[in-house]
């Protein structure tokens, strides 16, 4: 089968991008031909046998209030005439699509199709929802200046985003985001993906109440392959690893540690919050770590904490810790408490609720059996491995 996967970015970024490069990888030690698509970048590390990308847009700069940006992250001909390039090169059966809105738009779409009737070839569309962008204009089902889950654009229209200044703080940026999401709503383009794949039952949940998208949902949750977890030993500390943001529960987390200086804590990581976890006496900020030594930081962690405060999806992070043997302490927003096994391999708090979080962390660390128990019962998680994930893939891909 030839697959093509699209995604906006293809250099490493993120979760998304971890993904799209191990399904890739796997697909094609299974013997599939696998090319890919999106915009060009110096780290770019996948790509297409022609050659054809889109250019390098970053929504996050000022360029973003100039005269034609705003038409390129809504409508990108550029996009389509380089996908068009790639369609006619490869002839995919499969276009998987990740992230792709305001770099790539969904004029990509348009151009599936309008290939597809031009050469009578049938080519089957499915798109993994790694975040809320085919029902909120910002992505996250956030307002980020009130740091509250937000679901306005759901229940009204995409305009909400406007009022609450949601992307990046900026009128403008926002206003270009409810604009596409109006037109495309719609336009009702995201009828023509065929399959949509969720990988939280939450996920599957929220998308649903889109009409447009209404039985194509599937939820699959993401892939992790377990790891060695005696290779290092346990030290005596608290670990925290990801974004250091308000969103992610870090300013919460931080009031909490500040209340506790006898427990260490690790954080690993970076983001807003950087000058405020460097100023407290008991953590350790180890900063942004990747491969082997996030490995050894997460293995030797008593417990990790994700205190997330807005809806994440199947976080990779959470994962991939019990994999490793090291129990979690995790809010109960959105998708993570379908990962967590609460009482076998961790526990669950209350999102935002800074003294339930305090008496949990107390908990934990002072008793040296229940995390005995929770790290026994992290061998019990199951996950499906990298391969067990692109059979039931495969599935999604041919099944009419």
């Amino acid at each position: 089968m030839r697959i093509l996967i699209i995604n906006k970015f293809l250099h490493p970024n993120g979760g998304s991008e971890t993904y799209v490069f191990k399904i890739g990888e796997q697909l094609i030690k299974m013997g599939h031909e696998v090319q890919y698509f999106g915009m060009d970048h110096v780290g770019r590390i996948v790509g297409n046998r022609i050659d054809s990308y889109t250019s390098d847009m970053d929504f996050h700069t000022r360029k973003a209030d100039k005269l034609l940006y705003p038409l390129k992250i809504i409508y990108s001909s550029e996009a389509r005439r380089k996908l068009r390039s790639v369609l006619e090169d490869f002839s995919p059966d499969v276009v998987h699509l990740n992230n792709f809105n305001f770099q790539l738009t969904p004029s990509i779409i348009y151009e599936v199709r309008d290939y597809e009737r031009k050469y009578h070839k049938k080519i089957k569309i499915v798109y993994t929802a790694h975040d809320y962008q085919l029902i909120c204009p910002n992505h996250l089902l956030l307002r980020p200046l009130e740091n509250e889950v937000c679901e306005r654009c759901i229940q009204r229209n995409p305009f909400e985003c406007t009022k609450g200044r949601c992307i990046h703080g900026s009128r403008v940026k926002s206003f270009l985001g409810s604009i596409e999401g109006w037109i495309y709503r719609k336009n009702h383009v995201y009828r023509k993906i065929d399959k949509i794949i969720c990988p939280s039952n939450f996920m599957e949940k929220k998308l649903s109440e889109s009409a447009d998208l209404r039985g194509k949902l599937l939820t699959m949750h993401n892939f992790v392959d377990r790891q060695e977890t005696n290779k290092y030993g346990k030290e005596e500390y608290v670990l925290y690893f990801g974004r250091y943001s308000r969103e992610k529960g870090v300013a919460t987390l931080l009031e909490v540690c500040r209340e506790i200086p006898d427990i260490p804590f690790v954080f690993a990581g970076g983001g807003p919050l950087e000058k405020e976890v460097s100023g407290i006496d008991n953590i350790e900020n180890r900063g942004f770590q990747t491969g082997e030594s996030l490995y050894k930081t997460i293995s030797q962690a008593a417990f990790t904490i994700f205190p997330s405060e807005w809806y994440e999806n199947c976080p990779f992070s959470v994962m991939e810790t019990q994999m490793y043997g090291t129990p979690v302490l995790a809010a109960d927003m959105g998708g993570t408490k379908e990962l967590v096994l609460d009482g076998t391999s961790g526990e669950m708090f209350q999102a935002g609720n800074k003294e339930q979080l305090k008496e949990k962390i107390i908990k934990l660390w002072n008793d040296e059996e229940l995390l005995k128990k929770y790290t026994e019962g992290c061998m019990r998680v199951e996950f499906d491995s990298a391969e067990e994930y692109c059979e039931k893939l495969m599935g999604v891909y041919g099944d009419d």
